[in-house]
């Protein structure tokens, strides 16, 4: 059964509502292991907030995914999604230009061809709530450590380690891979980033299950 989103999302929301009232931009970290529903949750807080006329944009960590040249170079390409395979400088000097509340251009994803698009994203000074989500957002190793000061409000997802595995799993199904390739996969890589993230957390201000607050 899917989780129930709407209790994450109002809880989310009733967060960053009481933030607004004191400061006129608000720079959410949306953070969690692989596998957790950060960008599901990420994109629904958005379009809830956008509906009320609150101008909101999510902002991906995983722009910041480096090449498959330079993971291949540093022999780091098999680890691809470990803290160590992104441009972690780079993120935290973006966060820290939409802090000061500038127009701002960003780097996005693109998983199809496993590559990152440079100046991909434009978040206008206009944005009210900037929807930060990320594996290593509230990560405490550095320089990851660094981004903790400019978080005005901290979301952390606290899924099981099991589900979070038939979830890893069944995303690389949904990729075309066997189940016997996609157990490999996650087993490989994303099971041992989920672990690392889940006992190096920073503290959050809100801490929510598969269904909601914990």
């Amino acid at each position: 059964m899917a989780p129930n989103l709407n209790p994450g999302v109002t809880a989310v929301c009733e967060a960053v509502y009481a933030r607004l009232a004191q400061q006129p931009r608000v720079i959410l970290a949306l953070a969690g292991a692989p596998g957790s529903g950060k960008s599901t949750l990420a994109q629904e807080v958005a379009r809830r907030l956008n509906a009320q006329k609150i101008a909101a944009e999510v902002v991906p960590m995983d722009g910041f995914h480096l090449d498959n040249a330079v993971l291949d170079a540093w022999g780091l390409r098999a680890r691809k999604g470990a803290p160590e395979t992104f441009d972690a400088g780079g993120f935290l000097h973006l966060v820290w230009r939409m802090k000061t509340g500038q127009e701002v251009v960003a780097p996005l994803f693109d998983r199809a061809r496993d590559i990152a698009i440079a100046g991909a994203q434009v978040v206008a000074d206009s944005v009210q709530v900037v929807i930060c989500e990320g594996n290593y957002l509230l990560f405490d190793e550095a320089p990851w450590d660094g981004l903790a000061a400019l978080w005005d409000l901290k979301v952390r997802l606290d899924v099981p380690e099991a589900e979070l595995r038939q979830r890893l799993i069944q995303r690389w199904l949904d990729h075309g891979l066997s189940r016997a390739a996609a157990v490999r996969r996650a087993e490989g890589n994303d099971i041992p980033n989920a672990r690392r993230v889940i006992t190096r957390p920073l503290a959050a201000d809100l801490v929510l299950g598969p269904n909601g607050p914990a």
